[in-house]
């Protein structure tokens, strides 16, 4: 019987953990469609502002970072599924990693989710 109860308890975690990645990954996931629709929102022009721009490319391509680190987790490794299914500009995906200037804060919902990120 203990056996049994042991199982069930085993059982019972491993669901909870992963009910926890899929959730995870889904916000990760509505993270980085978001940096790319603020960017892709931002113009590309000579006149527009390039700093905000830039702001923004760092953004998506932490946003990108997170969600694959994430897919990592998961088993899943192809990143270049990601970049096809999310439609990730280049310009991003080199830009992908940890944020160089965590005081650039383009947009509130950035904001309040990079100051609860973790320092590596």
């Amino acid at each position: 019987m203990t056996l049994d109860l042991l199982r069930s308890a085993h059982a019972t975690l491993d669901y909870e953990i992963a009910q926890e990645r899929a959730s995870a990954f889904g916000r990760l996931g509505r993270r980085l469609e978001a940096a790319l629709a603020a960017l892709a929102a931002c113009p590309r022009t000579e006149n527009s502002d390039r700093k905000i721009r830039d702001a923004l490319v760092e953004q998506a391509g932490y946003a990108l970072w997170l969600f694959v680190v994430q897919r990592e987790a998961c088993g899943l490794n192809k990143i270049s599924q990601v970049l096809r299914d999310y439609g990730v500009p280049n310009e991003v995906y080199v830009r992908m990693g940890p944020l160089a200037s965590p005081s650039i804060q383009p947009t509130k919902t950035v904001e309040l989710e990079a100051a609860s990120a973790p320092m590596f």
